[in-house]
């Protein structure tokens, strides 16, 4: 008799009889027990989060679901509109616009903080002043290497984002405003003194933080912003059903085109 594999996992598994998932009984003790997003959370730590973390993740998935008619929203309608048998490939369409502009500054926000952090020889400042010196130093080595700082601007909210301070005052009340946060804010206050002008920290950059001092994996970040942003999607796909804008938004590009001459890359552009 040949010896088969093992593949361990402490997800989910089933028999005959059951379903467990992370050791619980599924059917028993999660189902109708454990809410969606705090079962996110422990998928993604294999531990069950307190409470207070629930709260902080739950918020930063509501900050990030939905903004309207942004590109992954558009892109989502439009590839349902020349597949409406494909949901999966609307949404992945539209997930699959998360990058650097949209939903990746989750990931870049966080990192960069994380990197600032562990960086820091010695302990990490014990107030405001120490973190206003740290985040001097990060934005003035940012702006000399020409390099931007994720989080910091935003295309429409240019007064101030307001899902910022309601994050912040959150992490406070459920005690979980670490160091990541604590640099972010830091950076708030000092960069018009590197870079000449107030910027707005941006409510994608601060879930980054937040997630971060939640001690979630720097490699996920973004995973959790398109976890987010897939219930978005689907409310896009909901109201695509009830009130279609996709073929008008179709339509204004394909009847407003105008033919020009070849420009080929490369060439003399005089």
């Amino acid at each position: 008799m040949t010896d088969r594999p093992v593949y361990e996992t402490a997800l989910g598994a089933s028999s005959l009889e059951r379903i467990t998932l992370l050791g619980s009984d599924l059917a028993d003790d999660v189902m109708g027990t454990v809410g969606f997003g705090e079962l996110a959370f422990w998928l993604a730590t294999q531990r069950r989060p307190t409470p207070g973390e629930t709260r902080v993740f739950e918020a930063v998935l509501a900050a990030l679901a939905d903004h309207g008619f942004t590109p992954t929203a558009i892109a989502t309608r439009l590839t349902y509109l020349s597949a409406p048998d494909s949901v999966q490939g609307a949404l992945a369409a539209g997930l699959l616009g998360g990058g650097s502009r949209f939903l990746g500054v989750t990931e870049d926000c966080g990192r960069f903080l994380h990197d600032v952090l562990v960086s820091v020889d010695g302990p990490l400042p014990a107030d405001d002043a120490g973190w206003d010196d740290l985040a001097l130093a990060t934005v003035t080595a940012q702006r000399e290497a020409t390099r931007f700082v994720p989080g910091l601007g935003h295309h429409v909210h240019k007064q101030g984002d307001p899902r910022t301070p309601r994050l912040f005052a959150i992490a406070t009340e459920e005690n979980l405003y670490g160091p990541h946060l604590s640099l972010f804010a830091a950076i708030g206050r000092v960069h018009p003194q590197v870079l000449g002008k107030t910027l707005p920290l941006n409510g994608a950059g601060v879930c980054g933080a937040a997630l971060a001092d939640l001690g979630l994996p720097m490699e996920l970040l973004r995973g959790f912003a398109l976890l987010a942003r897939t219930a978005g999607l689907i409310g896009q796909l909901a109201e695509e059903l009830r009130h279609p804008v996709a073929n008008d938004i179709f339509l204004s590009v394909d009847l407003n085109n105008r033919s020009v001459p070849p420009d080929p890359y490369g060439g003399n552009r005089g």
